[in-house]
């Protein structure tokens, strides 16, 4: 192993260690929502915490990394670990993998061009920081591209519920009871999170509507709002099944709209790059005939 590969592998440990040092010896003050917990008697720590847990090393890793650096994260970012039934322990053990082979790459890139002898130079630290950051931030891309799939196929999943309600409504079963009948259908993690919340609702004996609303919030999936609303009509004695159906279609022409509209938008995209070939055969036939005539 070269001088400099050594110096090298020097530099990041002293850099990693320093950041450690700092990162443990900065004073986080408690967040506001978690003191108001605290006051409440809710006792079963931070918020945060209690999303960050996790069952696995690596997540239980992660779950400490986060408290730790203490980045927050975005609404969208929430809803869609929270779609896919991810912890924010295994997001962060993701984003902590990531970034050690950032760290690591360059260092591998000059030991296999020293042993080679290709390059006998050496890296610099800062190349090694840049690929853990950009480690560091390649789980955030890859999220915000599956959020999209997910979000399209937790709506179908969720217009499958809706269909499963009104079919045990017309079964001539109560508003809670259609609820959690037709959660039991599936194990899509959009009906788990159904069944989680009608599970606090029972256990807590209170009407489920409230719990599907903040459900609806944390899953960004207004339409829950709707049928909850609509549902809530049944402690009032209102004949549910022609309202709840008139308004499970309405929700579906509009996700039907919605997808036609994307549809449309990625058609017109393609417009320009099937346009390429046809101007360049286009170029190659006249540009022969058109230098023919211009040369004197």
């Amino acid at each position: 192993m070269t001088g400099p590969v050594i110096a090298l592998i020097a530099g990041m440990l002293l850099a990693g260690g320093s950041w450690l040092i700092a990162a443990g010896a900065v004073h986080h003050p408690p967040r506001l929502t978690d003191a108001l917990d605290v006051l409440d008697g809710i006792r079963g720590g931070a918020s945060e915490d209690r999303i960050a847990a996790g069952d696995g090393r690596l997540e239980r890793v992660g779950a400490a990394v986060f408290r730790a650096v203490r980045l927050p994260l975005t609404t969208r970012q929430r809803s869609a670990l929270l779609r896919q039934e991810r912890s924010v322990g295994d997001f962060y053990a993701e984003k902590l993998i990531w970034a050690l082979v950032g760290l690591a790459a360059p260092l591998v890139l000059t030991g296999v061009l020293a042993g080679v002898g290709g390059l006998p130079g050496f890296v610099p630290i800062g190349a090694g920081l840049a690929g853990a950051v950009a480690g560091f931030l390649v789980p955030d891309l890859v999220l915000r591209r599956q959020a999209k799939a997910d979000r399209s196929d937790g709506r179908e999943a969720l217009f499958t519920y809706f269909d499963l309600v009104v079919l045990e409504r017309l079964a001539n079963r109560s508003g809670p009871q259609a609820l959690a009948a037709a959660a039991e259908v599936s194990q899509h993690p959009v009906f788990t999170r159904i069944r989680g919340a009608l599970d606090r609702a029972r256990l807590e004996q209170t009407a489920p509507y409230a719990h599907l609303r903040a459900l609806a919030d944390e899953l960004e999936f207004s339409e829950l709002h709707d049928i909850a609303d609509v549902m809530r009509l049944d402690e009032s004695g209102a004949a549910l099944a022609g309202v709840l159906r008139a308004r499970v279609a309405e929700l579906r022409d509009a996700h039907l709209t919605g997808r036609r509209i994307a549809a449309q938008t990625v058609s017109e995209r393609m417009t320009l790059p099937m346009t390429v070939p046809t101007l360049v055969f286009t170029l190659i036939l006249f540009v022969p005939p058109l230098l023919r005539l211009l040369t004197p």
